[in-house]
C-alpha cells in the first residue's frame, strides 16, 4: 500500500469513521459566492472538516471548470489523506461546471440505440471517456454516473431522462458501455440508484417513494442492470432512498441491511464501495434523525455516508455505536479498506512521494492554457452535435407539418422552471438570438411569473413561437411547470396564435402535448437543453420554414 495512505492501525476510530464521510461544498472559491448555505459550509468550516475531522471526500456543485480546478487543489492541500472529490456529472463535466463539455442526457443515447445499437454503444463509451478525462483535468476523481435505473414510468419526476432508457436491455448495454469508456482513467464510476428508482412517481429528494413490486418483478426489471454494471467493473453503487417491502418491510434501501448487505453485497457479489444517496434528502432527513440515519446506513452496509446533515455529529454517532457494541469495529475497518482500495485507483497513479503531502503533485497548479487544451475540445463538441442530431431525427416528422408558410412572428414565448437559476437562457443564447433575428420579441415565463400573466395575454393577437424547457427537476418536481405549459399551449391553440412548438428535455412531455397540436403547427424536440441543443433544434425548425 502506498505510503501516502496511512496504515489503518495508525488511525483512531474517529479518523476511520471520518474517512467514510463525504461532505458537500461549493465549487466557488469564495464564501460570498456560496449559493446553498444550508448545505455548503464557509471556508473555515470546510477546512476544519478536512484538517480536524479528516473527512474522506467532498462532493462539489457550482462554479466554472477553471474555478473547480483551483478548488480541488485547495481541498487536497487541506487534507491529511487524499480526498475522493465527486460531482454529479451524468451529462458531462459541463453539466455542472461551465466551460467543460455538456452532453445531452443519457436518454438521448437510448433513442439512438432503438435504431442503431452499435452507434449508441459507441456514443456512450466516448461520452464516458471524455467525461473522465475532463473530470481528471479539473481534479475530480469520482464521476457519479452512470444512472442504471430503468425509467419505465413516464411520470417519474426524478429519474426521467437521466436514465439510459426504458428497457433492461437498453440500460444494461449503454450503462456498461459508459463504465467501459471511463475505466482506462483514474476516476471512479458509480451505478445508481440501487436497487432501482425507475418506476416511481415520488421525488425522493422530497418524500419517501414506495416500490410495491414483488421479488420476481425486481429480478426481471430493476436488478439486471446493476448486475451488468457489477460485471463490467463499476467501482461503486449508490443506494436509493425508497422503500421496497418485498426486500425490507421496515427500512428504505439506504438504511436496509437486507438490501445493501444481503442483496447487493452477498447475492450480487459486489465488492466495491457502497455509497448512500445524499442523506440530506427529504426521504431520509424527514423520517430519521440526522445522526441516527448515519448509524443505520453503516449498519445496513454503506461504506460512504454522502452529505450527512451534520458531519461531526454523524462521525460521533457512529463512533458511539461502535463503542457501545452496536456496530463491530471490524465493520468500520472493512469499509475503510474498501475506501483505501478506491483511493489507490483514484489518487495513487499520479502521486509522488517527494513532498510532505505526497499528493501535492497529484494536481499541479492549473494554467489556463492547460485547461483550454483539455476541456471542450473539438472532438467533444462534435460528439455532442452527433448525439443531439441523431436523437432528434426520430422527431423530425413534426417539421413536415409546415404548410409552406414563413415562420415570422412577434412573440418568442419561453417557459422554464426558474430563469434566475438556469444557465440555459440569456441574452446571447440561441433560444433568444435565433428567434430575435427573425423578428420575434422575447417573453419569459417561469415559476416567478404572476399567475394572471396568461389572462393578460388574451387582449391582442400575437403569432407565437412556444419554447418549453421541461424535464425532471429534482427537489422541485415538474408538475407545476407542466400545468403552466399546458395552459399556455391550449390558450395559444384556441386563440390561433401558435406558430410552432419546441420542447427541450423530456420526450414524455412531447407525447403529452403533440396530440393537441393542429396539423399545420410544426414542432421540434431535443433531449438537450443547453445552448448547443438550442442552436441545432432551432436551425432545424427555421431551415424547414
Amino acid at each position: 500500500m502506498p505510503s501516502f495512505l496511512p496504515h489503518l492501525d495508525s488511525l483512531s476510530l474517529a479518523a476511520q469513521v471520518a474517512q467514510m464521510v463525504v461532505v458537500r461544498a461549493s465549487g466557488y472559491l469564495f464564501d460570498h459566492q456560496i449559493r446553498y448555505p444550508a448545505w455548503e459550509p464557509p471556508a473555515k468550516t470546510l477546512e476544519s472538516w478536512m484538517t480536524d475531522l479528516g473527512v474522506g471526500g467532498v462532493i462539489l456543485l457550482g462554479g466554472s471548470a477553471a474555478e473547480v480546478a483551483l478548488r480541488t487543489q485547495q481541498l487536497q492541500d487541506w487534507a491529511q489523506v487524499p480526498l475522493l472529490i465527486a460531482a454529479d456529472v451524468e451529462e458531462g463535466v459541463g453539466q455542472r461546471f461551465a466551460g467543460a463539455t455538456w452532453f445531452p442526457p443519457p436518454m438521448a443515447i437510448a433513442a439512438v440505440y432503438q435504431h442503431n445499437p452499435a452507434l449508441a454503444i459507441q456514443y456512450a463509451e466516448q461520452m464516458a471517456a471524455i467525461t473522465a478525462q475532463e473530470a481528471q483535468a479539473i481534479g475530480l476523481n469520482w464521476v457519479l454516473a452512470p444512472v442504471v435505473d430503468v425509467n419505465n414510468n413516464s411520470e417519474n419526476p426524478v429519474i426521467n431522462v437521466r436514465a439510459f432508457g426504458e428497457t433492461v436491455e437498453t440500460v444494461s448495454q449503454l450503462a456498461t458501455a459508459f463504465i467501459r469508456g471511463a475505466k482506462p482513467y483514474p476516476v471512479l464510476t458509480v451505478a445508481k440508484h440501487f436497487p432501482g428508482h425507475g418506476d416511481t412517481t415520488v421525488d425522493s429528494h422530497l418524500e419517501l417513494p414506495v416500490l410495491p413490486h414483488d421479488l420476481e418483478r425486481l429480478q426481471q426489471i430493476e436488478l439486471p442492470p446493476f448486475q451488468a454494471a457489477i460485471a463490467a467493473g463499476v467501482d461503486s453503487v449508490m443506494s436509493a432512498h425508497l422503500k421496497i417491502p418485498a426486500l425490507d418491510s421496515t427500512y428504505p434501501a439506504t438504511l436496509s441491511h437486507p438490501i445493501l448487505t444481503h442483496t447487493l453485497r452477498q447475492k450480487l457479489g459486489f465488492e466495491g464501495l457502497i455509497v448512500t444517496d445524499a442523506l440530506v434528502m427529504g426521504a431520509i432527513a424527514n423520517g430519521y434523525g440526522a445522526n441516527e440515519a448515519a448509524v443505520l446506513a453503516v449498519e445496513a452496509g454503506a461504506d460512504i455516508l454522502l452529505m450527512p446533515v451534520d458531519p461531526a455529529g454523524a462521525i460521533q454517532a457512529v463512533c458511539s455505536a461502535v463503542e457501545s457494541g452496536r456496530i463491530a469495529a471490524e465493520r468500520i475497518r472493512e469499509s475503510v479498506e474498501r475506501i483505501w482500495t478506491a483511493k489507490q485507483k483514484a489518487c495513487a497513479p499520479p502521486l509522488k512521494e517527494t513532498t510532505s503531502h505526497a499528493w501535492e503533485s497529484f494536481q499541479p497548479m492549473v494554467q489556463a492554457k492547460d485547461l483550454t487544451t483539455q476541456l471542450a475540445q473539438p472532438r467533444a463538441i462534435t460528439l455532442v452535435d452527433s448525439i443531439l442530431q441523431d436523437s432528434q431525427k426520430i422527431y423530425t416528422p413534426g417539421l413536415s407539418r409546415l404548410a409552406n408558410r414563413p415562420l415570422q412572428g412577434n412573440r418568442n414565448l419561453v417557459i422554464l422552471d426558474d430563469a434566475l437559476e438556469r444557465d440555459l437562457i440569456g441574452n446571447f443564447t440561441p433560444a433568444v438570438t435565433i428567434p430575435a433575428s427573425k423578428g420575434y420579441q422575447l417573453q419569459l415565463i417561469d415559476s416567478h411569473t404572476p399567475q394572471d400573466a396568461l389572462n393578460g395575454s388574451s387582449t391582442h393577437h400575437q403569432p407565437t413561437l412556444l419554447q418549453l424547457f421541461i424535464r425532471g427537476n429534482p427537489f422541485r418536481g415538474s408538475a407545476g411547470l407542466n400545468e403552466t405549459a399546458q395552459a399556455w399551449l391550449h390558450f395559444l391553440i384556441d386563440s390561433e396564435q401558435l406558430q410552432a412548438l419546441v420542447i427541450y428535455g423530456s420526450p414524455y412531455i412531447l407525447d403529452q402535448f403533440v396530440p393537441a397540436l393542429p396539423l399545420d403547427v410544426p414542432y421540434v424536440f431535443s433531449y438537450g437543453q443547453m445552448p448547443q441543443a438550442q442552436a441545432i433544434t432551432l436551425e432545424a425548425l427555421f431551415l424547414m420554414a
